[in-house]
C-alpha cells in the first residue's frame, strides 16, 4: 500500500504525505505539513520583496531556489575533499611544513563542524537569506585569500574562516527544504540534496586532479580555491533575488538571542571529539585527552537547553526533539554511523591505489568515479521512493552498500597487480548505487517531524553527526590500514582489513535502520 508520513501537533494537524492545504494560521511540520502556516507580520520592507506567496501555497520559485542553494552546498562540501590531491603541490609551492599541511586539511573540517548547529539556528531566527549572504560572502573572500596566499600561515588562517563560512551556509539547505517543500516534493528535494552530498565527496579528488593537471602545480592548487570566487559572486546575486526573507516578525527577531552558552557548550563537545580525531593518534596526549571531556560538555549542553525551554526562552537546539520527534534521534545515529563506515573508505582506497598500485592522484580519482556515478543515479529516485515505502529504502540501500564493499574486499588485487584493478569497478558502482539511497532518505525521515522553526538547527545537528562520523571513520580505517601494513608489509591485506572494519560499522548501521522500521508501522506506513 502507499505509505503516508503524518505528523502530529494536534488532531487537526494530521495529514498525509500528499497533503498540501492547511487551515490558515495552523502550524504543522513534517512531510505532511510544510511549514509554519501563520501569517508573517511586521516584515522589513527590504525583506518583503523576497517573501514569496502565502505560506499555505507552495512557492513557485522553490526549485530555482533549491538549485542555487545546492550549487553553494556542493562548493562547501567539495572543499572538504578536493584539497587532498593538492597537498603535494601546496607543500612544494609554499614550502609548507607537515603541521601546516595537516591544518590545511583539518582546520576546514574542524571549523565547519563547529559552526553547523549555530549556523542553522541563526538561519531559523534571522532568515535563511541573510545567513546565506553572510556565509557566502565569507566563503568567497576566504577562498580568494587561500588562492592568493603568499605563505602557509595565511592559507591555514583562511581555511579556518572558510570552514566557519561553510558551516553557516550548509544547514540553510535543509532548513529551506523544510520550509519550501511539502509532501512527496520534500522527498524529491532531499533526494537532490543527497545527490549533492554524495557526489561532492566522491568527485573532489577527480576535479582537483584535473585542475592541477591542466594548470600545473603552483597555479593549479590556487585555482582549486579561486574557482569558488566567480561562482560564489554569481550565487550571491541569485540568493538576493530568489531566497525568501525571514519568516518571523521583526519583534520576534529582536526578542530572540543566540544561545551563546549553549553554543559554547556544544562547540566544546564537538571540538573535544573532532580535534583529537583529525589530529590523529600521533597527536600529543593533551589533545587526545580532550575526548574525555566530550561527554561532560554534552551532558551540560542538554541540561542547559532543557533549562532554557522550561523558562520559555529560545534554545540553540531543543533537545526534547530527540524524544518528541519520532525518528530524529535514530536518524542522527544512522547518519553518523553510516558516515563513519563510508567516508573513510575513500581515504584508504586512495592511499592503496597510489602506494600499493602506483597510480597517480588523477588516475586514483578517476578510478573511484564509479561510486560517484552510482550515487548520482540513485540519490534522486530514492528521495522520491521514500514517500512510498519509508524506511525500507534505507535498509535496502545500506544492504547494497555492504554487498558492494564486500565484493571490493574479496576482489582486491595483491600489491603491485595493477591489471586486476578493473575487476573492482563493478563492485564500486554497486556500492555507489546503494550509497545514493542512504543520505537523502535519511535526511527526509530524520527531519520529517521536526518543526521548520527548528529546521536549520536540527539539520545542522544531523550534519554535525555526519562530520564527526567522517572524521572518526577516517581515523579508524587509516589506523587499521597502517597497523596491518606495518605487520604484513602488504597493501592488499591492509586494504582488506580496513574494508572489513568499514563493513562492521555498516552492519551496525543496518541493524539501526532495521530497528527503525517499527516507526513506519507506528505512523501508519505500509
Amino acid at each position: 500500500m502507499r505509505a503516508t508520513l503524518a505528523t502530529r501537533t494536534g488532531p487537526a494537524a494530521r495529514g498525509s504525505i500528499g497533503e498540501r492545504r492547511l487551515p490558515a494560521g495552523e502550524r504543522c511540520f513534517g512531510l505532511g505539513g510544510g511549514g509554519d502556516a501563520g501569517p508573517v507580520t511586521d516584515v522589513r520592507p527590504e525583506d518583503r520583496s523576497a517573501q514569496g506567496p502565502s505560506p499555505d501555497e507552495p512557492d513557485p520559485r522553490r526549485w530555482r531556489i533549491l538549485a542555487v542553494t545546492l550549487v553553494i552546498g556542493f562548493m562547501a562540501l567539495l572543499d572538504v575533499t578536493i584539497v587532498n590531491v593538492a597537498l603535494p603541490s601546496i607543500r612544494q609551492g609554499l614550502g609548507a611544513s607537515a603541521g601546516a599541511v595537516q591544518w590545511i586539511i583539518s582546520g576546514y573540517a574542524l571549523t565547519f563542524g563547529l559552526t553547523l548547529v549555530s549556523g542553522g539556528r541563526l538561519g531559523d531566527t534571522y532568515g535563511r537569506r541573510r545567513m546565506m549572504l553572510i556565509g557566502l560572502t565569507g566563503f568567497v573572500i576566504s577562498s580568494a585569500a587561500v588562492g592568493l596566499a603568499p605563505n602557509e600561515e595565511l592559507v591555514v588562517a583562511a581555511r579556518l574562516v572558510q570552514g566557519v563560512a561553510a558551516g553557516l551556509l550548509t544547514p540553510q539547505n535543509s532548513g529551506l527544504i523544510q520550509e519550501l517543500f511539502r509532501g512527496p516534493e520534500r522527498g524529491r528535494a532531499f533526494g537532490y540534496f543527497g545527490l549533492t552530498v554524495s557526489v561532492s565527496a566522491a568527485t573532489g579528488p577527480v576535479l582537483g586532479g584535473l585542475i592541477i593537471s591542466a594548470l600545473g602545480d603552483d597555479l593549479g592548487w590556487r585555482a582549486i580555491f579561486l574557482v569558488n570566487v566567480p561562482i560564489g559572486v554569481l550565487a550571491l546575486f541569485f540568493i538576493a533575488r530568489l531566497v525568501p526573507g525571514p519568516t518571523v516578525s521583526v519583534e520576534e527577531q529582536r526578542a530572540s538571542r543566540l544561545d551563546l552558552v549553549g553554543a559554547a557548550l556544544l562547540g566544546g563537545a564537538v571540538l573535544s571529539i573532532l580535534l583529537p580525531l583529525i589530529s590523529g593518534m600521533e597527536a600529543a596526549s593533551p589533545v587526545l585527552a580532550l575526548l574525555v571531556l566530550a561527554p561532560v560538555f554534552l551532558v551540560a549542553f542538554a541540561r542547559w537547553e532543557r533549562r532554557l525551554v522550561a523558562r520559555g526562552e529560545q534554545p540553540l537546539l531543543d533537545v526534547s526533539l530527540l524524544r518528541r520527534a519520532p525518528g530524529y534521534a535514530s536518524g542522527i545515529a544512522v547518519g553518523t554511523l553510516y558516515f563513519t563506515g563510508f567516508t573513510g573508505v575513500f581515504l584508504v582506497l586512495s592511499v592503496y591505489l597510489q602506494d600499493g598500485l602506483g597510480y597517480s592522484a588523477l588516475a586514483t580519482g578517476l578510478l573511484l568515479t564509479p561510486f560517484a556515478l552510482g550515487s548520482a543515479l540513485t540519490a534522486t529516485p530514492a528521495g522520491r521512493l521514500v514517500s512510498r515505502i519509508g524506511r525500507k529504502v534505507t535498509v535496502l540501500a545500506v544492504s547494497v552498500v555492504i554487498v558492494g564493499l564486500l565484493l571490493v574486499a574479496l576482489l582486491t588485487p595483491d600489491q603491485g597487480d595493477r591489471l586486476m584493478w578493473p575487476l573492482l569497478v563493478a563492485p564500486l558502482l554497486l556500492a555507489g548505487l546503494g550509497g545514493g539511497g542512504v543520505v537523502s532518505p535519511n535526511f527526509t525521515l530524520t527531519l520529517a517531524e521536526v518543526p521548520p522553526s527548528m529546521g536549520g538547527a536540527a539539520g545542522g545537528a544531523l550534519q554535525t553527526g555526519q562530520r564527526i562520523g567522517s572524521a572518526l571513520g577516517a581515523a579508524l580505517l587509516m589506523t587499521a590500514y597502517q597497523v596491518t601494513l606495518g605487520h604484513t608489509d602488504d597493501t592488499g591485506t591492509a586494504l582488506r582489513v580496513a574494508l572489513g572494519s568499514a563493513l562492521v560499522l555498516l552492519a551496525l548501521t543496518l541493524v539501526l535502520a532495521v530497528r527503525d522500521l517499527r516507526l513506519d508501522s507506528q505512523r501508519d506506513l505500509g
